[in-house]
């Protein structure tokens, strides 16, 4: 099944949701970057969270996340446009768990650091806002910024799941925010429902849809507003990396050529890499200031 994310309005027309499935971006992050479990959940749930923050906003508006723990995982960055996501954290060989056998993603992240979010709205800066992080476990804390960083009451859930052979085999996560005028009977109704949800990885390995688990959180009052398809894709490529190093300028370039016949460059987000001979490093210094 294609990820996608469902908008809706539910709580008399006074909360919206939105939930999205996204196991296949979460395989894909997990297939390239060659992660272990604990990373793999950390980075799909931000993955997740970073598809859902995406589709708030109007198209073409760019969101980068950076959720800046003391664990061993080290950063988590996530970028999000109209639903493409992708991302990377800065240590992938980490593996913990709790006592009980579940994924220690709040060991791995860190619970002191903080979550930072940059919206590029086409305006004349991006604007930035940042909050400090709870539990290290994504979802709590994603529920903390909303309140802290912009006054939305929201829950959020997000989750995981992998098969016996520690490769993800279901994801996804719901935003549910209050909107003004949302009556106190109708937040308890939700507030209680809520307390009783199974986890949402558990869900969607169940096949629900994003359409059923909004029903199942909303007991049927709710109104379908939006689909929106949801992938992992980055948008790295040779010209983009060559006007990286063109903006380090003559001498850097210079010095590169002395020393390398060579060079080759990474992306971070999607791992394939670009090589740049002699050639084309001449060009470069020709090109820069």
């Amino acid at each position: 099944m294609q990820d996608y994310l469902q908008k809706a309005y539910c709580a008399n027309g006074c909360a919206r949701i939105y939930v999205a499935t996204t196991t296949a971006m979460c395989k894909h992050a997990q297939e390239i970057h060659n992660m272990w479990p604990t990373f793999a959940a950390a980075l799909g749930r931000v993955l997740t969270i970073g598809a859902i923050m995406s589709s708030t906003y109007k198209s073409g508006e760019h969101l980068t996340i950076k959720v800046c723990g003391d664990g061993p995982i080290g950063q988590i960055t996530v970028e999000a446009t109209d639903g493409k996501v992708r991302g990377f954290v800065h240590n992938p060989g980490v593996y913990l768990t709790y006592n009980n056998g579940h994924l220690n993603v709040g060991a791995g992240v860190g619970s002191n650091g903080e979550i930072v979010v940059i919206k590029d709205l086409h305006m004349r800066e991006p604007f930035s806002s940042s909050c400090e992080l709870r539990s290290g476990e994504i979802a709590d804390d994603f529920t903390y910024y909303f309140a802290a960083s912009e006054q939305i009451p929201s829950s959020v859930a997000l989750g995981v799941l992998f098969d016996k052979d520690a490769k993800v085999k279901a994801a996804g996560g719901f935003l549910l925010q209050i909107m003004p005028g949302c009556s106190d009977e109708d937040i308890k109704k939700l507030e209680d429902k809520l307390s009783k949800i199974r986890p949402i990885s558990e869900m969607i390995d169940q096949n629900m849809t994003p359409e059923d688990i909004i029903k199942e959180i909303t007991d049927g009052d709710y109104q379908l507003l939006e689909t929106k398809p949801l992938s992992y894709e980055c948008n790295c490529s040779k010209e983009k990396f060559a006007r990286g190093i063109i903006s380090l300028g003559k001498k850097e370039i210079e010095d590169i050529i002395k020393t390398n016949e060579n060079i080759e460059v990474n992306c971070n987000f999607c791992q394939k890499k670009y090589t740049f001979d002699k050639k084309d490093l001449e060009d470069m210094l020709n090109k820069a200031k």
